[in-house]
């Protein structure tokens, strides 16, 4: 077909003019609601004429009212016709149901609060009790190095802008997360009592303290009542403690499965730095999208692969991640394409990073 690119929209023109990405356009195409005008035999690419344009603008604003498959159909089967009026009741119908939805979950929102109210005060006991303790501190140090940098700085969630400091036993872990990745670390404590103690200490503190560990000797860490401190010589780093709950982080630590791999950081971050990505929601981040080989290879998975293993991740966290795990070498754990990404660090299973995956536009 000569001179086809002239007289047409290449795929990735529509995606970028219409506001659907590449893979939906394909799902559309595979759905039979909006069929390119024309493939090419030999390489598979889809070409839109220019017209098609208005239809497919029309079907990203429906796709984002989140209008049903069905329903869409029958809205483009009437868009090109004279039966607007059937156009203006499946939306009429589709806006009815968002609004029951709507009441219906404020409805369930009701009662969480309520449920939450009930509660509030259950937790108290785990903030108020005091502690002295020692550690030693290249071991803290490293434990925030390894999740600082899943710190939420979202001010709609005060509870996760600060580190967790949950103290038990002979054991201190260090947890962060902004809910779309978590990192726990874990350094051995002397001089506690062994009951559990847990404060959130905000990221600006965490920081400060931070600054005092770059000795080879122990520290003392206090915490009475709202209040955590510091100590390194005569040097300290003292401050509020945020006065909220913390998710029990402990729920959604990753359960033995799913394939794994030891991957060599440097070659994997080169590869993840210079390989195929796709564009996350409104061009917000970069993806890498994995799939692990039968053999354990860890590939990057181009634009055109459709396999059903493969997960999709914020490239930059997953970057973030392997710099945190301060190894040459560490363990990649991949499950389902919904299942969050583990990394751990082979000398030290305990300590490690949890992703989100993302979900790829069908």
């Amino acid at each position: 077909m000569l001179g086809v690119e002239n007289d047409m929209r290449s795929i990735g023109e529509m995606a970028r003019d219409s506001g659907l990405g590449v893979s939906a356009l394909r799902f559309y195409d595979r759905a039979g609601v909006l069929a390119p005008a024309w493939v090419d035999p030999v390489s598979g690419y889809r070409w839109y004429e220019p017209e098609q344009l208005e239809e497919a603008q029309l079907l990203a604003h429906l796709r984002r009212a989140g209008m049903p498959l069905a329903d869409i159909r029958l809205v483009l089967a009437s868009w090109s016709g004279a039966d607007t009026d059937l156009v203006r009741k499946l939306l009429k119908a589709h806006l009815r149901r968002l609004e029951q939805g709507l009441s219906d979950a404020r409805s369930e929102f009701s009662a969480l609060r309520a449920l939450l109210d009930h509660r509030e005060n259950v937790m108290t006991s785990l903030r108020i009790a005091a502690v002295r303790l020692s550690i030693a501190a290249p071991e803290l140090a490293a434990a925030l190095d390894t999740v600082r940098f899943a710190a939420s700085t979202d001010p709609e969630l005060p509870m996760l802008g600060g580190v967790l400091f949950d103290i038990e036993g002979e054991n201190l872990h260090v947890v962060a997360t902004d809910r779309y990745r978590m990192a726990v670390a874990q350094a051995a404590v002397a001089g506690h009592d062994g009951s559990r103690v847990q404060v959130i200490v905000p990221t600006p503190l965490t920081d400060a303290m931070r600054v005092l560990l770059n000795s080879a000797g122990p520290v003392r860490l206090s915490v009475d009542g709202d209040r955590v401190t510091l100590e390194a010589g005569d040097r300290q780093a003292a401050g509020q403690c945020l006065d909220h709950d913390f998710p029990d982080y402990r729920r959604l630590l990753p359960q033995a499965a799913g394939r794994r791999t030891v991957v060599e950081v440097a070659a994997f971050r080169k590869a993840l730095e210079t390989g195929p990505v796709r564009s996350g929601e409104a061009g917000a981040h970069n993806l890498s999208v994995l799939r692990m080989e039968d053999g354990g290879t860890v590939t990057l998975c181009t634009d055109g692969d459709e396999d059903s293993n493969r997960i999709a991740v914020n490239r930059e966290f997953l970057l973030d991640a392997l710099a945190a795990g301060a190894r040459d070498r560490l363990i990649l754990e991949l499950g389902a394409p919904t299942a969050p990404i583990a990394i751990r660090r082979p000398d030290d299973e305990d300590t490690f990073s949890l992703l989100m995956p993302v979900r790829l536009e069908d």
